[in-house]
This record gives structure tokens, sequence and C-alpha cells, in this order.
């Protein structure tokens, strides 16, 4: 699997010639800034200085081989681990101490590699349960503010199915979540994402598990979204999908950074080559 994605990186690289050096990221453009992360779990270090940053409105791909620590990157950029040292920043604000809650409520949201669905209940009651800090959470404003609750709830039941629209999962919404297939899961999660209004949001292999027309779907809805000017910083396993998607990638090898920059020019890189071919042995 390993060999078959090289061999598309590069024949990509050979279609679109090799790029030059890419500027650094950071400043103005910079959502998100990700500096020198570090992180063990016991006796081993997942996480050795990764630095990276997502420029405003553009995809930005994550890639490596198996045991890079792209997910427990993932994991620490949402908020799910802390790191051992490092910081995690939107603009010039530092989120590293945030919880994930609180991190949502700054305008970032992450999906999972595993749909994380409510299975119990419907396709449309999995986006209403969605917003944060709901007057309807709060049992006083049940008796002092229903005026207010009505409001919200008419205005979450509205974009719910504005989204269950995008997606083409209306029809379904009535649906019970576990009934879907594993990338109308995915589409379900991502539009439980939107339902936030985010302005970064972090992809856990949205392709991973998807036939290849929800697939299709799936990398038209990230278009759809960066072009809206949100932020996305996707970790995929999909060459091809990263190759077509992404603006900007990183590399990372057991745990530190390698390479970066646009796609055709990482994958003929000969670090990159032999991490991915090293990791076959």
């Amino acid at each position: 699997m390993i060999a078959d994605q090289i061999g598309f990186a590069e024949r990509f690289s050979d279609d679109h010639g090799r790029s030059g050096d890419s500027p650094a990221l950071g400043g103005d453009r910079a959502a998100l800034r990700v500096v020198d992360i570090r992180k063990s779990l016991g006796d081993t270090q997942i996480l050795k200085g990764v630095t990276l940053a997502a420029e405003t409105g553009r995809i930005t791909g994550i890639i490596g081989p198996n045991g890079a620590g792209k997910s427990t990157l993932l994991n620490v950029i949402a908020g799910l681990m802390k790191p051992d040292t490092g910081s995690i920043l939107i603009g010039d604000r530092d989120l590293t101490l945030l919880s994930m809650r609180n991190r949502a409520r700054l305008g970032m949201v992450r999906t999972f590699q595993l749909s994380r669905e409510l299975g119990s209940l419907t396709v449309l009651e999995n986006l209403l349960v969605a917003p944060l800090g709901q007057s309807g959470e709060r049992v006083i404003n049940a008796f002092l503010g229903r005026r207010r609750i009505g409001q919200e709830e008419r205005a979450s039941a509205s974009r719910a199915r504005q989204l269950l629209h995008k997606v083409g999962l209306w029809k379904l919404a009535d649906a019970p979540a576990r009934s879907l297939s594993g990338g109308q899961k995915k589409l379900l999660e991502l539009s439980r994402a939107l339902m936030l209004d985010p302005k970064i949001i972090l992809l856990d292999e949205p392709a991973a598990g998807v036939s290849p027309p929800l697939r299709h779907d799936i990398a038209h809805l990230i278009q759809d979204l960066r072009a809206e000017g949100r932020t996305l910083l996707i970790v995929e396993h999909d060459m091809d999908m990263v190759a077509r998607l992404c603006d900007q990638v990183y590399v990372l090898a057991e745990g530190a950074n390698l390479a970066s920059g646009p796609f055709a020019q990482v994958v003929s890189d000969a670090r990159v080559i032999q991490a991915y071919l090293g990791g076959v042995a």
C-alpha cells in the first residue's frame, strides 16, 4: 500500500513539475500555529518538537508513514491531549491549556477517523445537539427564557436542515444515525461539526473506509469549506486526496518534521520517499 502511494506521488510530481522552496508560513496569514510540540506516552516520545502553521482559508495536509505521530499531533491540537512542551495558537491567543470544549467556543472543531455519531438518535437529532451554550441547557431558562429557547431551537433546526441538504443526507433526517453507511457517517460528523460554524476544522482521515462516490462528495464538501474562507488541517493517508485538496503539506516521520511544501515538492524529496519505503521493511 505504501509503495503504491509513493508510486502515485512520483507520477504526480512528474506531471506537475518540481516546485521550488515554499514560503515560510506564519504572520498574519496563519490562522493556526503549532510551535515545538513534544509529547511522550510512558517512556516513548511520540512527538519531538513538531512545528507547523495552517494558513487562513487554505487546506493544510499532514502525511507520514504509520507511527509518525500524526493522530497524536491532531489530538494535541484539538485539546484531547496536553503536550509536554510547546504551544498551540489561534492568531495571538494561546490555546495550549484550554479544553476541547473551550477551543470549540473559539472556532476550532475536529472530526475523527472512526465516526462518533450518536447511534440511537436520528440524523437530524445528531445535529441539533451539537451547538454549545444553548439556553435550554440551563434549568432556570426553561422558566424564564422560553422565547429565547424557541428562537435558538428554530435557528438550529434551520441550520441543520441546510447542512443536511448540502451533504445529501436530508432524505435520511429521520433515520437512526447507526443505520448510515461509513461514508454517510463521515458526512454526518462533519455536518455536526459545522453546526458550530467553526473557523478551523481538523479532519482525521476523512476518506478512510469510504466508497469512491462518497469520497468524491467529501472532497467536494472540503473544497466548498475552503471557498467559504474556513481553514482546514487534514491528516490523511489517501495520497490522491491530499494531492488534489491540499495547498500545503507537512510530512512527519518518527514524531518530527521531515519536509513541508506543495505536494509535488514534498513527494519528490528523497527523505520522504525513504521514510515511506523504509516503513515497508
